[in-house]
């Protein structure tokens, strides 16, 4: 929890800080001083006053800084044209100039103690003529550029470690984005696939359970086997997000004969064309879930479908996937998470998908780079 939240009083500490350790200091010295100053008065109860009232703008110098630069700049200035004694009243005005810097930047701050200046400047020579001017205009400058300058420096400082908060904060929000887009799509994956298989074969038990009561029990236990697969990956996925380390059991085309005979229980004759070869251990990944899903979206949306065909094609530098399904009428879906996650598998890797109608069946294609092989058609 943060100091202001707990503390809601805080702020005002520093305020008041910020007026009575200068104005201490101020009051300190200027008594000290007096002393040791020949024909010096003593600091007067007048003169405390005026001093105090030169600090006391100070705790709002964050709300009107300009303000309060300027009230304070004008009480020092009287004061030491006043009888009293000197001292580094100056203090207090620098304390305002430097807030000033901070708040409105270098570029206010320097006209308005260039002006302030100025206008001290024309007083000066209106009382006294040029016999007025001494060391202490000079002074006067060096005080406005030094003030203005270790602010800005401040000013400066406090941007940059603001956009790097603002930069670390935006950093994490978008890792902790796609953390959840990648847990949504194994989620997805695993649910996605394992469900619709349950659901094909559930009509099928439903369908046949009075006539053919062995293909019911076949249908049962096909349910039965998928249901546990999916309990597998669910419990797998959930044990590395409670872990919270990257060990999640990575998926493989090794695996892929258990899909397509999820598919092929599911009523469907699969044919495979070709071999996908060693792969990368992300490149087989994305390659499993995307062929995991193209077999469930044929199981789920296809028209008629009787067979789907899955082609490996292995060339050097890629791996190409297609997935066809025979069946009737079918259109470009709308995008959804299925055809999303797909895309954003294959993009992550460098790759392409696209999907298109052949021939009344729906085609999935990926194109999925292998790194540290050369581009160019592998023959064999």
């Amino acid at each position: 929890m943060l100091l202001k939240e707990r503390f809601p009083w805080s702020p005002w500490v520093g305020r008041v800080l910020r007026v009575v350790l200068p104005l201490g200091f101020v009051l300190g010295a200027t008594s000290s001083a007096s002393r040791w100053q020949p024909d010096a008065p003593p600091l007067t109860t007048s003169g405390v006053l005026w001093l105090v009232a030169t600090a006391v703008p100070l705790l709002i110098v964050h709300r009107f800084p300009m303000t309060v630069f300027l009230l304070t700049s004008a009480l020092t200035l009287g004061y030491y044209a006043s009888d009293n004694p000197g001292g580094p009243v100056i203090v207090l005005p620098t304390i305002a100039l430097f807030v000033l810097t901070k708040i409105r930047g270098p570029i206010v701050a320097g006209i308005t103690g260039g002006s302030l200046l100025l206008a001290a400047g024309v007083a000066l020579f209106v009382r006294h003529g040029f016999d007025g001017f001494d060391l202490r205009a000079g002074l006067g400058l060096v005080w406005v550029v030094a003030v203005v300058g270790v602010g800005t420096a401040v000013r400066n400082g406090m941007a940059a470690a603001r956009a790097r908060r603002e930069q670390a904060d935006e950093h994490r929000h978008r890792m902790a984005e796609q953390e959840r887009l990648t847990i949504a799509r194994e989620v997805h994956d695993v649910v996605a696939h394992s469900l619709a298989m349950i659901n094909v074969q559930a009509g099928v038990a439903a369908h046949v359970a009075d006539r053919r009561p062995e293909q019911a029990k076949e249908a049962l236990l096909n349910i039965k086997e998928a249901s546990a697969s999916a309990l597998k990956d669910l419990r797998a996925t959930l044990a590395v997000l409670r872990s919270g380390e990257d060990k999640a059991p990575a998926p493989s085309l090794t695996q892929a004969e258990e899909l397509f005979e999820h598919a092929r229980a599911a009523g469907l004759e699969v044919r495979v064309d070709g071999e996908p070869g060693e792969l990368p251990a992300p490149v087989d990944g994305a390659a499993y879930r995307i062929l995991q899903e193209s077999l469930t979206n044929v199981v789920r949306h296809a028209n008629q479908a009787s067979g789907v065909d899955v082609r490996f094609e292995r060339k050097t530098g890629a791996l190409t996937l297609l997935v066809r399904d025979d069946g009737r009428d079918a259109v470009e879906p709308a995008p959804g998470h299925g055809l999303r996650g797909m895309s954003e598998r294959a993009a992550a890797l460098g790759g392409a998908l696209t999907t298109s109608v052949v021939d009344g069946g729906f085609q999935v294609r990926v194109d999925l780079p292998i790194p540290g092989e050369n581009r160019g058609i592998q023959k064999g």
